[in-house]
């Protein structure tokens, strides 16, 4: 291959990897505008909070099934068509959120199914997005795949930006033509997943890491544990973030979400996106392992301070704490199990979106069960950051060659 045919080349896979970012944006989008609503959904529609509690369970409980089905569809239909039919999916259930729930007898079966129907296309995106990154001609992998993830959190905060903006302006009565607006975000980017180069991680005619295989290394295990408790150190606070400010701290809507999971997401960004620049001249298990820290010291702060002051900074640092565990433990795991292939990723991806799922879903039910005291059902999610750090402990302190590492 001769010069200029390498950078057309690298110019081409450049327009992959923006792709796969946009991918993420729409994964944000996925997981955090519904939730910007839970408290307008209570009012509009009269449904409880326990009730809602279950529109996170619902969103996560589908993308685990579409983790766990996902190996057996998608290496034979394609990257590229499952990319396709997850966009297609995802912008027919922000469509569907315009209307359905007014249609139906039951608003809460409409905001259901609109919510499974992106949730499959979301669970798609999420499992095909870092291995398409990973197989695409990069110079560090290690960097791209936080830079990559950095893309989540500008989406959710964009996601909460422009859907704080435009409360303000129309009213948050209007939330219904905002989902038609998001849903032009992935059918865009569909279009553009139409043209670029994809590559596989595995090369024609290989054959990737069989589950029995997976399943009988130790390391595995390990990153399994550290994927469920990265989802669950993340979701936990971002789900909750705008009830808890606006209920829990008794500040304004916009002021909540603007300081709370438009916080959250921004600087969770920024240590994704300082790893991705810096990455090669830092060690990766102790910004980990910091991180971990950090992550236990927020959560005690946002569970026992009454002050809005403290809970919202807590909220924002609790961001950045968070950042390095996804992307982290994909960057370990990938050099630890080489040729994992997209069944490794997705169920990772499982593992991670358990996580995301449990770790909301507990706090909300301990809430319900304390009264509705969003305090106390944080506070009881310490246990997250808390296994994560153990499991990054034993990373570090591995003398057995069971997880090998940079």
């Amino acid at each position: 291959m001769t010069g200029g045919e390498a950078l057309k080349e690298k110019s081409e896979y450049g327009k992959t990897l923006i792709a796969c970012f946009i991918g993420y944006i729409v994964q944000a989008i996925v997981n955090n505008f519904a939730p910007l609503l839970f408290l307008t959904f209570r009012r509009e529609f009269g449904i409880p909070l326990s009730q809602i509690t279950w529109l996170i369970t619902v969103n996560f409980g589908v993308q685990l099934a579409v983790d766990a089905l996902s190996p057996a569809f998608v290496d034979r239909i394609g990257y590229r068509a499952a990319m396709l039919l997850g966009h297609a999916v995802s912008a027919l259930g922000f469509v569907c959120l315009a209307f359905l729930p007014d249609l139906l007898p039951s608003p809460f079966a409409g905001l259901t199914v609109c919510v499974t129907l992106y949730a499959v296309g979301g669970g798609i995106m999420e499992v095909l997005v870092s291995p398409i990154v990973e197989a695409c001609p990069t110079d560090n992998k290690q960097t791209a795949m936080s830079l990559l993830h950095s893309f989540y959190c500008w989406g959710q905060a964009g996601t909460v930006l422009v859907s704080t903006v435009f409360f303000a302006l129309a009213g948050v009565g209007s939330w219904r033509v905002l989902a038609i607006v998001w849903a032009a975000v992935p059918v865009l980017n569909m279009l553009l997943f139409a043209r670029v180069p994809i590559n596989t991680l595995i090369p024609e005619g290989g054959q990737g890491r069989s589950l029995s295989s997976l399943i009988k290394d130790k390391a595995f295990w390990l990153f399994v544990i550290m994927m469920l408790c990265a989802g669950a150190c993340e979701l936990t606070v971002s789900q909750w973030a705008s009830a808890f400010a606006e209920a829990g701290l008794h500040v304004s809507k916009q002021t909540g979400d603007l300081l709370g999971p438009m916080g959250f997401a921004l600087l969770m960004g920024s240590a994704r996106a300082i790893f991705g620049k810096y990455g090669e001249k830092m060690s990766l298990k102790r910004f980990m392992a910091a991180s971990a820290v950090l992550c236990l010291i927020c959560y005690l702060v946002i569970g026992l301070t009454d002050s809005a002051a403290a809970g919202l900074i807590g909220c924002m640092v609790c961001g950045f704490s968070v950042g390095i565990f996804w992307p982290g433990t994909f960057s370990i795991a990938s050099s630890r199990i080489p040729n994992g292939a997209t069944l490794m990723f997705a169920l990772f991806a499982l593992s991670g979106d358990l996580g995301c799922g449990g770790g909301p879903t507990l706090a909300g039910r301990l809430s319900s069960l304390f009264g509705d005291d969003l305090h106390k059902g944080i506070l009881c999610a310490c246990i997250f950051p808390a296994v994560m750090l153990v499991c990054v402990l034993i990373l570090g302190r591995d003398k057995q060659g069971i997880v090998k590492t940079h």
